[in-house]
């Protein structure tokens, strides 16, 4: 089944906001990620951090009611909820590499079978540069990778990435329009397949080995 961009990035922010817990705290990463703050389970409470200084950020706001100095680390517009604090860039790294941060959930160009990310460069194109994201992958108790599972057909979960690395070791979870695939020790266990995919589509668009889950499930979104 071809999705559109609307809907794939639903599926992914959508699954990836189950793995919120109560009380977390949580940096989302630029672009696709940020999609995970507008699906936050009802009575819970979790604290997304943004790097550029902001515990509280809440919701995307709604067109038209946008603040033009009130955005994340990406320059995106978001919405702050009540009792959201600012903070210099000191403090706000202070909190990632204290180990403050329970989660965060980033995009990624390749992501390969020993938990290694690149999501920052390639080479010969023009980049803004790392970001925080080397602080957050290292600093984060807990590391999600949310992308589409190919970009343009290309796929992008290899037995070893080929572009220059952000991290080394450090993702738990890969989440995307077609899986969830963690991240182990023996390699990448398949858990979950995407709504509009089978496990056959998964191995096909995915060069890394997979190991299958006895019980691999379908997506409950």
């Amino acid at each position: 089944m071809i999705m559109d961009k609307k809907l794939i990035r639903e599926i992914i922010a959508k699954r990836v906001a189950q793995e919120l817990n109560d009380g977390d705290v949580v940096n989302l990463g630029i672009g696709l990620p940020t999609a995970v703050a507008n699906y936050v389970p009802e009575n819970m409470d979790v604290i997304f951090q943004s790097e550029n200084g902001l515990l509280g950020v809440g919701p995307a706001p709604k067109e038209g009611e946008e603040i033009k100095d009130l955005v994340n680390a990406g320059g995106m517009p978001i919405t702050t909820l009540d009792g959201a604090v600012f903070f210099d860039s000191a403090m706000s790294f202070s909190v990632i590499r204290g180990g403050h941060v329970d989660m965060t959930v980033l995009g990624a160009l390749q992501v390969d079978e020993k938990g290694n990310l690149a999501n920052w460069i390639i080479p010969g194109k023009m980049v803004p540069g790392m970001g925080g994201a080397m602080d957050l992958v290292v600093g984060a108790k807990k590391v999600i990778v949310s992308m589409e599972h190919t970009a343009k057909g290309k796929p992008k979960i290899f037995p070893l990435c080929t572009l220059p690395l952000t991290a080394a070791n450090q993702v738990n979870l890969i989440i995307t329009e077609m899986a969830v695939i963690e991240v182990t020790s023996n390699g990448l266990l398949l858990k979950e397949i995407g709504p509009h995919n089978t496990v056959e589509d998964v191995i096909a668009n995915t060069p890394a080995k997979l190991i299958l889950a006895d019980n691999i499930k379908v997506m409950e979104l």
